[in-house]
């Protein structure tokens, strides 16, 4: 079984992409599962087979620690790791192609704990990759890009797996403006001009800073636009997934 990890800030799209992907791929005849990794899920777009809230309770963490909302999202995700094993009992019985994991709506509970590495670790780190979603509502402007850029670049760095960065809700885009950001991402001196274009305050010129980092990192690169409304870039999901565990052959189960 090969895991994807669907990543991104709160509104990203991960559960209502997660939920279209796994219809593309019955659709295609490509066998998978879903796991939900986010405790305090209410209405999911999808049915998993397995789900945290089997082991944890946002509600009943709040209880017992008495703490409100926000603590005990923390609370929960160590928690995760703590359960991870009873958790992965129950993912190994299933015989499949594919383990898609929607994980926390916050992304700092998932990237920025140690949970996260334990987590990444039960799965299998060398049968594991990310799928970052980029929310277009953050990217619109040059800085909300580098801003975007920065946060996918520290989710890989810590966990250390291949990813796959994607441009989430691209209908909700103008073609012109869905093609600005695609160029940001893979033209680097796109991006570079536009930002000194952007008005000289202190957040352009930290922006400036962060460009020179992450280009010097080897940060840009590919990025492909989907969208879960309209199914588009369901192709290119699956094609980067075999490429990054098959080297681009199709997957044969046995």
């Amino acid at each position: 079984m090969k895991n994807v990890f669907f990543v991104g800030t709160a509104g990203s799209g991960k559960s209502t992409l997660v939920g279209a992907y796994r219809e593309w791929l019955d659709d295609n005849g490509v066998d998978s599962i879903v796991v939900n990794m986010d405790p305090g899920a209410e209405d999911l777009p999808y049915e998993p087979e397995v789900d945290i809230r089997e082991w944890i309770s946002l509600q009943d963490v709040m209880e017992e620690y008495q703490l409100g909302p926000n603590g005990a999202q923390v609370v929960a995700a160590d928690l995760m790791a703590v359960n991870i094993r009873s958790m992965m009992e129950v993912v190994s019985s299933f015989k499949t192609d594919y383990v898609l994991i929607d994980t926390p709506g916050q992304l700092e509970l998932f990237a920025f704990r140690e949970s996260s590495n334990v987590t990444v670790r039960a799965f299998g780190r060398d049968d594991s990759m990310l799928v970052y979603l980029s929310d277009p509502s953050l990217c619109r402007t040059p800085n909300g890009f580098i801003s975007a850029m920065t946060l996918g670049s520290l989710v890989q760095f810590r966990l250390q797996i291949p990813m796959l960065n994607l441009l989430s809700k691209s209908d909700t885009l103008k073609e012109e403006d869905e093609q600005r950001i695609l160029d940001w991402y893979s033209v680097s001196d796109v991006l570079y001009g536009d930002l000194l274009d952007a008005d000289s305050n202190p957040e352009t010129v930290i922006g400036m800073e962060l460009f020179k980092a992450m280009e010097n990192a080897g940060v840009f690169g590919d990025i492909r636009s989907v969208s879960a409304r309209e199914f588009i870039g369901m192709e290119e999901i699956y094609a980067a997934t075999q490429l990054a565990f098959f080297a681009g052959e199709d997957n044969q189960r046995e």
